[in-house]
């Protein structure tokens, strides 16, 4: 029943979606409360996660005499899967959850009745922006986390390990291809597809006071972490494969 219920409401976001008046003052008032103000949580994790890794994979790989390929790990994991699923759990709690609790609040207190009777559409005024806005904000988001971890990367290689910052560079850009961006690029996206369906469904169907708003926004980050790592292993699977 839930599956049915968040396809239905993401095939109405598609729907009015694609049919004129376009929401774009909202799509960028959402972009920015997504993107921009997400910008610190995910820049901090994104370093801390390329230093870590760093320091890992400079232990696996000492062993074999291969600690100057310590860039090409950091960037490759970094780009195809830390990068894409840490910024979509980061952002999936704090995103999600804030789109549960606007609707949810939205719901109980019948504003989005309110809504219907002026003759608006809610998927349309609510759900159609936040979609856009998530699914467009979360690969750039992406993109800066994988910068900024592999960065954190050359920290540690640098200063803890005495690898060369230009060798550093040298083996990323020679061993790095188009098809690994595009996988983290691409998963993403799926995952902002998930983040604001699940989390405007959620909104969509509370009840019970703020009470049940506390309720639906636990669940949207439950939700949102499971169907993040889940739909990650397919989606590795897909990508291998193209």
């Amino acid at each position: 029943m839930y599956v049915g219920g968040a396809t239905h409401l993401l095939l109405q976001a598609v729907y009015y979606g694609i049919r004129p008046p376009y929401q774009l003052g909202l799509i960028v008032q959402e972009m920015d409360y997504i993107g921009i103000r997400s910008l610190t949580v995910v820049n901090v994790i994104a370093i801390f996660a390329g230093m870590v890794l760093a320091l890992q994979t400079a232990y696996a790989l000492s062993r074999f005499g291969a600690k100057g390929f310590i860039g090409v790990v950091v960037a490759i994991s970094m780009v195809r899967e830390i990068g894409p699923v840490f910024t979509a759990i980061m952002v999936g709690g704090r995103v999600g959850s804030g789109i549960t609790a606007e609707i949810g609040s939205m719901k109980v207190t019948e504003q989005i009745d309110a809504i219907r009777v002026m003759g608006a559409n809610p998927v349309k005024k609510l759900v159609v922006p936040k979609l856009v806005a998530t699914v467009l904000v979360l690969p750039l988001l992406t993109i800066v986390a994988d910068i900024l971890g592999i960065l954190g990367g050359l920290i540690i290689s640098v200063l803890e390990l005495q690898v060369n910052s230009y060798y550093y560079f040298t083996t990323i850009l020679e061993n790095i291809s188009l098809q690994d961006m595009a996988s983290g690029v691409g998963k993403a996206f799926f995952f902002g597809f998930i983040i604001a369906v699940i989390g405007c469904y959620q909104g969509m169907v509370t009840k019970g006071g703020t009470e049940g708003v506390g309720r639906s926004t636990t669940t949207t980050v439950v939700l949102v972490s499971i169907m993040v790592l889940v739909s990650d292993f397919f989606l590795t699977k897909l990508f291998m494969l193209l």
